[in-house]
């Protein structure tokens, strides 16, 4: 049986790349792939737990994680649809022009 460390690392390695691909970038569909990566690593971490730590014999973790993964799903979606119809009207999806459609 291995340790949980492993999968700890793994899950921080994700979430480190992820909040490093939020705070630098500027294109809308990288900062999407970010938080799905932070949202990864949130996941990674529900099931390490739950099947090393989790003190009932049930499936939490996994269930959790399931539903985490629906929401970053419907995220995604609704997201995407922004970014489209951004796209759309100003042919770029840069976040730093996006002030330019208060206007």
């Amino acid at each position: 049986m291995t340790s949980i460390e492993p999968y700890l690392l793994l899950a921080a390695f994700l979430f480190c790349l992820g909040l490093f691909i939020v705070m630098t970038r500027r294109h809308a569909i990288l900062l999407l792939l970010g938080i799905e990566l932070i949202l990864n690593a949130a996941n990674l971490n529900l099931i390490a737990f739950n099947r090393f730590v989790g003190l009932s014999e049930g499936l939490d973790g996994q269930v959790l994680s399931l539903f985490v993964i629906v929401l970053a799903a419907c995220e995604v979606v609704v997201a995407l649809a922004l970014v489209l119809a951004i796209y759309r009207q100003n042919t770029e999806i840069n976040i730093d022009t996006l002030g330019d459609l208060r206007e």
